[in-house]
């Protein structure tokens, strides 16, 4: 399954400072059909993700009854992406 979407870059200061893009509403209904093939431990679901150029994998996160995604700080410094930026995400999950 791919998505593709933009969203704002926002931080998070928590115990492990990181940075995230929000996964809108209307894509969370699809990954929550796929969690239960695909997610590991408290509700992470592996994908690739991409942004212009710059491609790698992680999880999403769920959060408040959606998901997040987080961006590396390798994918920040190689995108020139700030907090506040608004960027599109490619997300490809894996859900054979």
């Amino acid at each position: 399954m791919e998505l593709e979407f933009a969203g704002e870059v926002w931080f998070w200061r928590g115990p492990s400072p990181f940075h995230f893009v929000t996964v809108p509403d209307q894509h969370c209904g699809q990954l929550a059909e796929v969690a239960g093939q695909v997610s590991y431990g408290w509700g992470m679901i592996p994908v690739a993700a991409r942004i212009g150029g710059t491609h790698w994998t992680t999880s999403l996160f769920p959060m408040h009854g959606g998901y997040v995604v987080p961006v590396k700080d390798k994918v920040r410094r190689a995108e020139g992406i700030e907090v506040g930026d608004v960027v599109t995400i490619l997300l490809t999950v894996d859900a054979r």
